[in-house]
């Protein structure tokens, strides 16, 4: 290991296999050049924020800046939460990851929120994502402990309507990723990585619209998501041991058609972009026999660029600049948009099927997979069902189903009442 953050990573190569967006550094080829084809997956500390942690958005190819309001909003879009057709609601989801492989890795977010007097709606979450056990060696092979890492990420969001089509909305959240428990790393002492990130959102939607004889409810939304700083696992090597977070943008509009009084039907699209550095092409030096040396350094020490720009920079920088730091240019900047669409159809409000596709480039990851998913209401009760099937690789999601039970409190006051009526 040849310093702390190849350590930390391998942590998620056990447990992220085939991660979110393959976060695990992308080691470019000697042969590489910046107008070639190439693996350049982007790399961001704390991964597990950027999976859906909901089944009913996980049921529709992970779309939902623009879906109707639900328990789970707070991920996907917070100003969502100000078209809330209920006082207040709470769901929990769980998520098992490579199950496949270990029993003893998953993923469970808690999620809720409440209407106020005036316009405004509150909500909150928390999502904790459990590593399992794992048995840490020094550099012989030797046993040197065991420990349970773990990450978790504590919101509290806010959303208002500045009209009746338009809201804003925002969340503040904490996070905590251990993966080491303080363990000793090359003589260095490793600690938690935490930061404080905030997201900024808004939505457009506009109802009672005319599809012929139909009735449809069209929605836009954006959101700016995991705004903070730079997270790191030791003090040692400063700034440059330490990650961007996982800074997304979502773009993405949905439309509701409402069949009859019986049946509607939703259709979702997603286009998401991280706002982090791209990583460059490094140059590199070369033997008389033609033996790669390694990356060539400047006289100061620093690693050579061939082509795109350093990514050590400051989260505005970075942000801003990850529109045009590529090394492949605006093509490569595409190929960093990921597409989510999905579709809903409700039966009496009581019963819903939901399919979607995910599609991700070969050069960025190559995630690309079929969704299905169910949903069930029964009188205060709701519970969501999702299913996801690869095309191109293998997934940490593959069979397995992945649940979230909502509770509707507005329901339960209805029963309440009529029985208090009926006494």
């Amino acid at each position: 290991m040849k310093d702390f953050r190849a350590y930390s990573k391998s942590i998620y190569v056990l447990a992220l296999a085939f991660v979110v967006g393959n976060n695990m550094k992308a080691q470019t080829t000697q042969s590489q050049r910046a107008d070639q084809l190439q693996l350049n997956t982007i790399t961001t500390a704390v991964p597990f924020l950027m999976i859906t942690p909901d089944s009913r958005a996980g049921g529709m190819g992970d779309a939902g800046v623009a879906s109707s309001t639900d328990i789970n909003s707070i991920h996907w879009n917070p100003s969502k939460l100000a078209f809330a057709d209920k006082k207040m609601g709470i769901g929990v989801s769980y998520t098992p990851w490579l199950r496949a492989l270990v029993p003893d890795i998953n993923l469970a977010y808690l999620s809720g929120y409440y209407k106020t007097k005036k316009r405004g709606t509150i909500g909150a979450s928390l999502r904790y994502f459990s590593l399992g056990d794992i048995t840490f060696t020094d550099a012989n092979g030797n046993t040197v402990g065991q420990f349970r890492p773990n990450e978790f990420a504590l919101d509290v969001a806010y959303a208002v309507k500045l009209s009746k089509q338009f809201s804003v909305g925002g969340a503040l959240r904490f996070i905590n990723s251990n993966l080491t428990g303080g363990a000793l790393v090359e003589g260095a002492e490793t600690h938690a990585g935490r930061a404080i990130a905030v997201d900024i959102s808004a939505l457009y939607r506009k109802e009672k619209l005319k599809l012929g004889d139909k009735k449809g409810i069209l929605s836009f939304g954006i959101a700016v998501t995991n705004i903070g700083n730079k997270m790191s696992y030791s003090d040692r090597g400063g700034n440059d041991q330490a990650d961007f977070l996982p800074i997304n943008l979502r773009l993405g509009g949905g439309l509701i058609v409402q069949l009859d009084d019986y049946n509607s039907i939703t259709f979702l699209a997603d286009a998401n972009k991280l706002l982090v550095p791209t990583p460059p092409i490094y140059k590199h030096d070369y033997d008389s026999t033609g033996k790669d040396k390694g990356i060539a350094v400047d006289a100061d020490g620093n690693p050579l660029i061939l082509a795109g720009k350093d990514p050590n920079r400051g989260i505005a920088e970075g942000i801003f600049g990850s529109f045009n730091d590529a090394p492949g240019g605006a093509k490569e900047e595409l190929h960093e948009i990921n597409y989510s669409v999905g579709m809903e159809y409700w039966y009496n409000h009581l019963f819903a099927v939901r399919a979607g596709y995910f599609y991700e480039h070969p050069t960025k990851g190559n995630r690309q997979y079929f969704t299905l998913g169910a949903g069930v209401r029964y009188n205060v009760f709701g519970l969501d069902f999702a299913y996801l099937i690869p095309t191109q690789q293998r997934n940490p999601l593959e069979n397995t189903l992945r649940f979230t039970l909502t509770f509707d409190f507005d329901a339960f006051k209805a029963q309440n009442d009529e029985g208090a009526k009926s006494e």
